[in-house]
């Protein structure tokens, strides 16, 4: 619902069905219709409903609430010809199968359903611009091991050594991406600040090219 958070998770209307058993809110269609309603949902939002068995009431209250109300919807179940399907503009069924334990949809359901949410995100993450090649320009340098990360993405985003990527993130007060238009275009912050609005916060627009081929970020280690 913003830039910086998109998502908004509800879980079955419950502040603790994350941690506390909340089983019986499922069966409530009318409890998702009301949640959808009380988060304001409109013609800009997306809602995603999760349903491993694909008839959740509560999952499509709240996605037929959610079309009614001009948002795009999404259902992702776990079956073949989902009810919860038929409530959404795009449906995704992953058919897992029986679990290993009978009835524990956490298990292949729940995976299958997070592999999913993934792509979705990752997704999201490339459409909103902050994504440049394969590198996630928009981190948030809010501790040492980030701060570090920004630098390597900058350096590996534009070739430039360390030293012109630690400057270039100073003057840019910690912003990746406005380090990144600064060394690419040869421009101060103010510049790239300008460039990065009128494109909308996109790298690639803002510099006029494609990523540099260097542009080939490891994944960090665990200790970093």
């Amino acid at each position: 619902r913003s830039t910086l958070f998109p998502y908004t998770t509800l879980f079955r209307s419950q502040p603790l069905a994350m941690f506390t058993a909340a089983e019986g809110a499922e069966d409530d269609a009318g409890l998702g219709a009301a949640d959808v309603d009380g988060l304001e949902v409109g013609q800009h939002d997306t809602v995603v409903g999760l349903a491993a068995s694909g008839r959740t009431p509560y999952v499509m209250g709240g996605l037929g609430r959610a079309r009614e109300r001009g948002a795009a919807t999404v259902a992702l179940a776990c079956t073949a010809r989902a009810p919860v399907s038929e409530r959404a503009d795009v449906a995704i069924e992953v058919v897992t199968g029986p679990e290993v334990l009978t009835g524990s949809s956490r298990l292949k359901a729940g995976t299958a359903q997070k592999l999913v949410l993934n792509m979705i995100s990752t997704a999201t993450m490339v459409r909103l611009g902050k994504v440049y090649g394969n590198l996630m320009v928009d981190v948030a340098p809010t501790n040492a091991k980030l701060v570090a990360r920004a630098r390597r993405i900058v350096t590996a985003a534009t070739g430039c050594d360390d030293g012109r990527a630690a400057a270039a993130l100073a003057a840019a007060d910690g912003h990746a991406k406005t380090a990144i238009v600064m060394v690419a275009c040869d421009v101060d912050a103010d510049e790239a600040r300008r460039r990065l609005a009128a494109s909308d916060g996109f790298v690639r627009a803002a510099v006029g090219e494609a990523p540099c081929s260097h542009s080939r970020f490891p994944s960090p280690s665990p200790k970093e």
